[in-house]
């Protein structure tokens, strides 16, 4: 299939509900917030949550979860380097294969023609290779400040024997937003799409992880039925370089509370409008009501 020669520009909006969307390692795993109170959801965690989709739908991923790796390699270099074995690559320092390289990853890895990556581990000995991805999202934010609560949990069994007694309760915390409705953008650039082979087909995939993002990726901090995408708005445009900016039709979503909703707690307690322009037509993948 060919490359993508048009440019694509998209919205997700999706909502949390008692759950913990993306906890802060450095803050107790509490939620993460900005300093205006707005609940964040950090762009490398939705990468992860697509990485894991397309990983899903039999696709080859680079950077795989450790703890759903679908091959026997224990490092990033470890699987480069049997790939580059595989496909008789010259990956030293001074290595004149450097396009060749660069087309070969991004044709074995979706995420790399997608989101890019940098090949420079230490145990690879000065070989260095830098691919840039076609795709960009940013960080989601919710359209409301989001309150935290915090349930005090405790462990009542022995984790260890110590002379037949019975170890001390373990006590912990639990931190979860009761609601919050998120929204982020992305754009697929079709510059870099051609330079890393990035297809049409490749397109539609990406459009099928962000429409299921949430499925299979249920945990103690997210419950099954917890997050969902409630809007998947998807621009395409019928140009190399698009007829209007990106920034533009991102702004043509609006969300706004209804009039007389002091605190959300649903989706029906919002209204979310795109205003129309005579350019770029979009199509509504989800659509929740």
């Amino acid at each position: 299939m060919e490359t993508l020669n048009k440019k694509i520009d998209f919205t997700l909006i999706f909502e949390v509900k008692n759950a913990n969307p993306n906890g802060d390692p450095l803050n107790g795993n509490r939620p993460r917030m900005n300093i205006e109170d707005l609940g964040e959801v950090s762009d490398v965690c939705l990468k992860r949550k697509i990485r894991n989709r397309l990983q899903q739908e039999g696709n080859k991923i680079f950077i795989q979860s450790q703890d759903a790796t679908d091959d026997d390699y224990a490092s990033l270099a470890d699987r480069f380097m049997a790939f580059a074995k595989e496909e008789n690559l010259d990956v030293s320092k001074k290595t004149k294969q450097l396009d060749i390289i660069r087309q070969k990853v991004c044709a074995n890895w979706i995420d790399v023609r997608t989101f890019g990556q940098v090949f420079a581990m230490n145990s690879l000995n000065g070989f260095s290779l830098g691919v840039r991805g076609c795709m960009s999202i940013q960080p989601a934010f919710s359209v409301d400040p989001v309150e935290i609560e915090s349930m005090q949990i405790t462990k009542s069994v022995n984790s260890d024997t110590k002379e037949g007694a019975k170890s001390s309760d373990t006590m912990g915390l639990k931190h979860y937003l009761n609601y919050g409705l998120y929204r982020t953008n992305g754009s697929i650039n079709t510059h870099f799409a051609e330079k890393n082979g990035f297809t049409e087909e490749d397109a539609l995939k990406i459009k099928d992880a962000l429409k299921t993002l949430f499925e299979n990726d249920v945990s103690a901090a997210r419950p099954e039925g917890s997050m969902r995408v409630v809007k998947l708005i998807w621009w395409e445009h019928d140009n190399y370089t698009g007829q209007l900016p990106s920034a533009k039709l991102f702004d043509s979503v609006k969300i706004k509370r209804k009039d007389g909703v002091e605190i959300a707690h649903s989706l029906d307690d919002y209204e979310i409008t795109i205003e129309p322009n005579d350019l770029v037509k979009y199509e509504m993948v989800v659509d929740v009501r």
